[in-house]
């Protein structure tokens, strides 16, 4: 399992807080990608998590993962490399969010109910994903994480608890 990192701790809260440099998949093999998916989603899962960005565990890359249940509880696995929103759409909702980089710590934050986001898959081939609902919000959540970016930033009201048994982004 990787470690996550934490706002609370200055030095990785200043990695947290830089914007990604983009995935060259020049650099890498099959495996490296592979091992990488693999130990990014361990982590996630290990934490709670339904997304995790790389920047969270100390790698520079534009690069997260995700698992989100879809409407019928089925979870449904993303690893998307150089993510970016394309557009949102539609109204927006307030949600309660949390993070695997703030623990115990929420507040509600207004994010798009519709986002087209596009990106590359593990091969390397373009994909581009229409999501809505939670999965847009993962989505949202992720690519800010990427800019450099935390949920705090954006909540209008942040609360603590104790026993952090929630599922975190």
């Amino acid at each position: 399992m990787n470690k996550i990192y934490l706002s609370e701790n200055k030095t990785e809260e200043k990695f947290l807080r830089r914007k990604t440099v983009l995935f060259d998949f020049s650099k890498f093999t099959k495996k490296d990608i592979r091992e990488l998916i693999r130990g990014m989603r361990e982590t996630m899962k290990k934490a709670n998590g339904v997304g995790l960005s790389a920047n969270q565990i100390g790698l520079p890359y534009r690069m997260f993962v995700a698992q989100v249940p879809d409407l019928q509880g089925k979870k449904k696995f993303y690893a998307i490399f150089n993510p970016e929103i394309l557009k949102t759409a539609g109204n927006t909702e307030i949600s309660e969010e949390g993070c695997l980089s703030v623990p115990k710590t929420y507040g509600p934050i207004e994010r798009s109910y519709l986002v087209i986001l596009s990106g590359y898959d593990r091969n390397g081939k373009k994909l581009k994903i229409k999501a809505w609902g939670m999965l847009a919000r993962v989505f949202q959540h992720e690519v800010d994480h990427l800019d450099g970016a935390l949920f705090i930033d954006k909540a209008k009201e942040l609360y603590k608890v104790e026993n952090d048994k929630i599922n975190r982004i």
